[in-house]
């Protein structure tokens, strides 16, 4: 087990160079612009933040939820997940420095670069936006 993650983080690291590497910046890029633009949306509508709703959501909102993540940052994901793909296949047949495909590393990469800073930033630029347009969130329990 040991093994598989001492691999998994240092072709995490190795995939920070070499080909295809922008996709490190604009993933992220592209993702808190999102992120930025979903808090707008929620502090105009007063809701609270977007975790916080969550947590408290039933199952039913929990799902309308996740279609909402999903039309925000799911192209992002889908083209992550194809670059990274891409950038396995470029390693292992032109460069030849890599000798397995590993699908659930894109998968993990995808996931790293565009749904984790979206989750990480759209509850606290809702709790910005809020704070200095003096609106309340209101809490959808």
């Amino acid at each position: 087990m040991f093994e598989i993650l001492q691999r998994v983080w240092e072709n995490l690291l190795a995939r920070t160079e070499g080909p295809l590497n922008l996709r490190f910046f604009l993933q992220p890029t592209i993702s808190i612009i999102f992120a930025i633009r979903a808090a707008m949306r929620d502090a105009k509508a007063g809701t609270a933040p977007y975790l916080q709703r969550y947590a408290k959501a039933s199952k039913a909102e929990k799902k309308g939820m996740r279609m909402e993540i999903y039309k925000d940052v799911g192209k992002i994901f889908v083209i992550g997940t194809i670059l990274d793909i891409t950038y396995q296949l470029i390693v292992i047949f032109k460069q030849k420095t890599q000798a397995s495909f590993y699908p659930l590393e894109s998968l993990l990469v995808a996931f790293l670069l565009a749904i984790v800073p979206y989750l990480l930033l759209r509850g606290p630029v809702n709790r910005l936006i809020r704070y200095f347009t003096g609106r309340s969130g209101r809490s959808q329990d």
